[in-house]
């Protein structure tokens, strides 16, 4: 009686193991979308070192540290579903001392990394705290806008912002023939946005959406397989 027992448990144990590899195994074999195969995003995590940005209204934290935990949560989500994914920068120092050279070592990693797309995470500021919401900006050149706009899309559907893409001169968007836009998360400027932006939980919310907005621009032949 008591080895019959014995034997039925060995056996559960091995039941249960056995699972847990399958669902790993599986896990581990899930099929990598085909608009991902051999895509190569890089992760501009906007100012760091003493150029903190902009800071909180009521907290004082600076940009920088927002923009470079939603950068790496990002980074996470991109590789896990098959991406190749570069960050300009992984600490809080800045490439270089300088703004310029600083910007001019970020367009260098850009080059290197023969990107398919590149996103600049940031955080607004606006003299008025009722102002909020998510925005995507693209070069004034225009040939972007529609990558922003889907882009927009995800951030207004998964963020519940009510903003619109918009051109911006923004450097990071400018310095390479990369398809590039420039994400501002939200404002810090605004007092109850500031509140979420500081959290893990909703550093990690914007960051999927963001992912998804990557993947959708991704999935869009009529943009990703031409010279923007």
């Amino acid at each position: 009686m008591f080895v019959t027992v014995k034997k039925r448990a060995i056996l559960l144990v091995l039941s249960i193991i056995i699972a847990v590899f399958g669902v790993i195994f599986i896990k581990n074999r899930q099929p990598v979308q085909s608009y991902v195969l051999g895509k190569t995003v890089v992760i501009d995590a906007g100012h760091g070192g003493i150029d903190g940005g902009v800071t909180g209204v009521n907290t004082g934290i600076k940009e920088s540290e927002i923009n470079l935990a939603v950068a790496k949560c990002l980074k996470s989500f991109l590789v896990y579903a098959g991406y190749k994914v570069v960050l300009t920068r992984s600490g809080e120092d800045s490439l270089k001392r300088g703004k310029l050279k600083d910007m001019e070592a970020r367009a260098e990693v850009i080059k290197k990394a023969n990107a398919d797309l590149v996103v600049s995470i940031h955080q607004n500021d606006y003299p008025l705290n009722s102002v909020k919401g998510a925005q995507v900006f693209y070069a004034p050149n225009g040939e972007c806008r529609e990558i922003a706009s889907v882009m927009q899309k995800a951030l207004n559907e998964r963020l519940s912002s009510t903003r619109k893409e918009a051109t911006g001169d923004y450097y990071i968007i400018q310095c390479s023939s990369v398809p590039s836009i420039l994400i501002e998360c939200g404002f810090l400027s605004n007092p109850t946005e500031e509140s979420k932006l500081i959290t893990a939980e909703y550093q990690q919310k914007v960051a999927y959406a963001i992912f998804c907005g990557i993947n959708q621009i991704m999935d869009i032949d009529s943009i990703m397989n031409r010279s923007v």
